[in-house]
This record gives structure tokens, C-alpha cells and sequence, in this order.
């Protein structure tokens, strides 16, 4: 069992140049918050396979979005998969958000949401990384309140298999992330090498729920760094980097976050294939382009994505 590495970081507030020491995973103990999308934004993401984006949101714009939550959570959801009726009226709102640690696709439930997926900043963060034609395929919304687990490593290309390699998330944190309440750790660099490591089912059910690990990568936890980041930063990612998140430990309030996924609208993406297309012609349609144009907009948009919900204490055990 793998065993938590508990650094400390920094922010640094980084407006120029990336500083001029070596940058080697194992030295890498710090994070920068980039206040502009720049070329040192995109060559930290080259190097590192993330970086930090200050004030992506606002505060308005992050108590929008938490109060939005916070509706759908209140909601009637009893027509999507896994879905409770509404909160009663006598019921708080910190126990209607605790009956659901995630909402998938929240931008079906959600006009507000659908539109921050293309939110100008975050988008901007975007195309510099990925360049100028750029498309949503998913949205996750992460409420994990005080106890609950976080996810083993893993990389997301592992998940949704792009053909060019240009899959980047934005996670966007909806209240400060700290090692308490169940950061991000990343391994920096780990992108580089273009590979997908083999993961199975791992077994610490009490820390990461029934997720699967990857495995028999070339790193240690000793080479993982915690992304402690204020609420409204986001955290743009190499599709290939490893990642993982431990739980929410003790009474620490949530650990909220909006998490979506994007790549270059010139690659196909052969994602949940329906039988009998090959893999050559497979394209996933439910998109959203956010920047630049498509050029396999002749195939038009499908409406294969449904909001589903992970329900308290749902640890993915039975599933």
C-alpha cells in the first residue's frame, strides 16, 4: 500500500520568466500561480505536465457555481441514474450536498454550468497548451465532503483515449484544496514519456473507494507534489500525467471542484464506440467546441452523454 508524501508547498506568485533551477521531479517541491496565460504558462505545462492558473474564477463566480451545486443537489433527481427526490424543505443545505460526493455531466442538469465550460479564461489557459481549436467532451462536478475518499492514481488518457495525445483537464477548485481536505498530488514530468501504465484494482477502499491504480510506473510517492490551491484557481493538465487524491481527513468542511475535459478539435476521439465501428472511424460526438472551429462539424452533435450521480457513501464497490 502506498503511503502518503507529505509536502509541504509554496505558492509563488509567477508573473515572467520560470525560475532558473533545475527542475528535476525530484526537486520540484513548489507551486506557481501563474496570473497570466503566457508562454512560461505553456512551457511549465510542456516541462511539468500542469500548472496552476490564479484566479480562473472570481469569488462571485465560484459562489455561483457552489450555489448552483447546491440546487442541483436540493433538486428532484429522480430521472437521473442514481438520483434522490428533492430535499425536504426542514432539511439543510450541508446535508442535501452530503447526500451526493459527485454530479457526472452537470452541464446536462445546468444551463450556468454548461457555459462555464467555456469560461474565456480557463479557455485562453487552453489553447495555449492545446492551440487554437478546442473541444469539452465531459464535465465532473466534485463535491467530497469531510470523510469521504479520493481517487488512486490513474491518467485520464487511461479513460478517454485521444488520438493525438491532447487531452488536458481544467480542475477548478471551488474551495481551497489542501492536503486535509483531499488535494490533487501530482507527479511532475510523469507525462513526458507518453505512456499509459497498466492499472488494476487496488484495495485501499478506505482511502481511494474501489478505484483502479496505475501501476509500474518509474516514480515514487516521494516524487509526488500536493496542488494546495485557493478556491477559484484551476489546475490545467497533461492527460498523461499521473494524478491521484487522498481523502477528505477529519472535519475539514468539502473539498469542492469542477473538473472538465478537453483536446484538439482536429483529432477524433474514439470513445465509447457503439458496436461495429472501428476504431479508425469512431468519433465521439457529444462535444462542445469552446475555441476555434471544427472541421469534422459535418458530422454534426449527438446526444449520447446523461448526467448520472455517485451518491453518498457509493464507493464504486458495486458497480
Amino acid at each position: 500500500m502506498r503511503q502518503r508524501a507529505m509536502v509541504a508547498p509554496q505558492w509563488i506568485m509567477a508573473t515572467g520568466a520560470l525560475s532558473r533551477q533545475n527542475r528535476t521531479m525530484a526537486t520540484l517541491k513548489s507551486l506557481e500561480l501563474f496570473r497570466e496565460v503566457d508562454d512560461t504558462f505553456a512551457a511549465h505545462v510542456a516541462e511539468h505536465g500542469f500548472a496552476v492558473l490564479a484566479d480562473a474564477l472570481d469569488p462571485s463566480e465560484v459562489a455561483a457555481v457552489n450555489a448552483e451545486t447546491l440546487r442541483l443537489c436540493r433538486s428532484d433527481l429522480t430521472t437521473i441514474a442514481r438520483g434522490q427526490g428533492a430535499a425536504d424543505e426542514s432539511m439543510s443545505d450541508d446535508d442535501a450536498l452530503r447526500r451526493y460526493s459527485a454530479i457526472h455531466n452537470p452541464d446536462k442538469l445546468s444551463e450556468y454550468l454548461n457555459g462555464m465550460v467555456a469560461h474565456p479564461r480557463v479557455v485562453h489557459a487552453l489553447t495555449s497548451v492545446i492551440g487554437p481549436d478546442v473541444k469539452s467532451m465531459q464535465s465532473m462536478m466534485f463535491i467530497k465532503a469531510s470523510g469521504k475518499p479520493g481517487q488512486a492514481w490513474h491518467q485520464d488518457e487511461y479513460f478517454i483515449p485521444t488520438r493525438d495525445r491532447s487531452l488536458h483537464a481544467a480542475w477548478i477548485a471551488l474551495d481551497d484544496a489542501t492536503v486535509d481536505n483531499g488535494c490533487l498530488w501530482v507527479l511532475p514530468g510523469s507525462h513526458r514519456r507518453g505512456v499509459l501504465y497498466p492499472a488494476d484494482q487496488q484495495d485501499n477502499v478506505d482511502e481511494f473507494g474501489c478505484t483502479i491504480e496505475a501501476r509500474d510506473f518509474p516514480y515514487s510517492d516521494e516524487d509526488a507534489v500536493p496542488v494546495e490551491i485557493p478556491a477559484g484557481a484551476a489546475l490545467i493538465f497533461n492527460g498523461y500525467l499521473l494524478h491521484r487524491s487522498l481523502r477528505n481527513s477529519g472535519q475539514h468542511g468539502y473539498r469542492r471542484a469542477f473538473v472538465n475535459h478537453y483536446m484538439s478539435c482536429s483529432s477524433l476521439l474514439p470513445w465509447q464506440l457503439p458496436d461495429g465501428v472501428k476504431v479508425g472511424d469512431g468519433d465521439y460526438r457529444d462535444i462542445v467546441v469552446v475555441a476555434g472551429t471544427d472541421p469534422y462539424a459535418y458530422k454534426g452533435i449527438e446526444t449520447r452523454r446523461r448526467a448520472h450521480i455517485r451518491r453518498d457513501g457509493d464507493t464504486g464497490c458495486d458497480s
